[in-house]
């Protein structure tokens, strides 16, 4: 069994999460700030969620994606020792622990600058593309990526690989699974043809957007025939992968900002019933809001610190979540299951979800009602109305 077939990811932002400092003005102090991470590492588990996916751990100047040296545990973080006192107390827990790998572009300022192409990413100035057409930088992936594998990661999440020419992880991706063959690899594909760059690319999975899109756009302009179109996709996906799914990430605003906190259960229900590999961004168990603007501190309310004690005002959001991951748990099938239109109008939609080998679960969502319910033959297994 691989380790995707039973991950239910709890995916956390360090240095938002922590509440490092995201754009010192001078170099940040060594702060020990990973151990508070594992004091919330039995909270991971007693939600049903067994991996844990970071965001940027390594040496960086602000957000993270600006990495300085991806053998260094960024020191607003900590020291390696904290990270390997983290990644043994997951262990210990039975949580996988997955890296962010950037590996498209650094920090203009870094060691690596004569592997870039000298062109900026996306228009940051502060980012330089890496040269995916020289040797030596995918001999330094290779290498990263099996150094941290050592160090026992269990994956990586690969950033923007929507930009990097498949090829480059055809030549990357061989050679650490001659030495870690049982490793995760997850890209992050925001746009592109997803199937064609598994395919090319030798990745496991990536990160689905177009079914992110579908579940708050449907709900929220209520028009379940935008879902019911992507479904139909997201079933073709299947043949090919299993994709990363989820709600809400570090990059988008909050699923509960966006639509609502009782709609944003019907969103859970949906992610947690269909084929993939789901993963909740921390605190959208707890309904946390946050809106993502488009400016140097745009991402900061989708980011925030967690808090030294959960509020109780989102205690039944959490119970919700623990339910449905629960349900998730004892039908494990519905990682590969593929999903049947049963009946759909604007606000309304019943679906069926089929593994392969023929195990059902059918699931109805009412938008004037605000209601989901999930049931197994005549037996209902789980039920929610606002």
């Amino acid at each position: 069994m691989s380790f995707a077939e039973h991950a239910i990811i709890w995916h956390v932002y360090p240095l938002g999460a922590l509440d490092a400092p995201i754009r010192p003005e001078a170099p940040a102090p060594l702060t020990h700030r990973l151990p508070n991470l594992i004091n919330w590492l039995d909270y991971v588990v007693e939600l049903g969620c067994n991996a844990l996916l970071l965001g940027p751990v390594f040496a960086s100047l602000s957000h993270g994606y600006d990495t300085q040296d991806f053998y260094r545990i960024d020191p607003r973080l900590g020291t390696e020792e904290d990270m390997d006192a983290l990644l043994q107390a997951a262990s210990k827990r039975g949580i996988g622990v997955l890296f962010d790998g950037v590996f498209n572009h650094v920090s203009t300022t870094s060691q690596y600058a004569e592997l870039t192409t000298g062109s900026s990413f996306e228009g940051h100035d502060i980012l330089a593309e890496l040269d995916h057409h020289n040797p030596a930088v995918v001999e330094l992936v290779i290498d990263v990526m099996n150094h941290w594998l050592d160090r026992g990661i269990a994956g990586w999440r690969l950033d923007a690989v929507y930009a990097i020419d498949p090829e480059f992880w055809a030549q990357v991706l061989p050679r650490v699974r001659e030495k870690h063959p049982d490793a995760w690899i997850v890209g992050e594909m925001i746009h592109g043809d997803y199937a064609e760059y598994v395919n090319a690319s030798g990745i496991d999975s990536v990160t689905e957007y177009e079914l992110w899109k579908a579940i708050w756009s449907s709900i929220k302009e209520r028009n379940f025939f935008e879902l019911e179109w992507t479904l139909g996709r997201h079933n073709e996906f299947l043949e090919t992968f299993v994709p990363q799914t989820f709600i809400g990430n570090h990059d988008v605003t909050r699923i509960a900002t966006q639509i609502g906190q009782s709609n944003a259960i019907l969103a859970a229900a949906i992610l947690f019933t269909v084929g993939g590999v789901p993963s909740i961004y921390y605190g959208d168990e707890q309904g946390f809001t946050g809106i993502k603007e488009e400016n140097i501190a745009g991402d900061d309310a989708i980011r925030p610190p967690l808090p030294a004690e959960l509020s109780p005002l989102g205690e039944w959001i959490e119970n919700i979540y623990k339910a449905l991951i629960a349900l998730r748990r004892q039908h494990p099938w519905l990682y590969q299951a593929r999903t049947e239109i049963l009946d759909i109008a604007n606000e309304t939609l019943t679906y069926k979800s089929t593994g392969i080998e023929g195990e059902e679960l059918t699931v109805h969502l009412d938008l004037e009602a605000v209601s989901v319910r999930i049931s197994q033959g005549d037996e209902e297994l789980f039920h929610y109305s606002a």
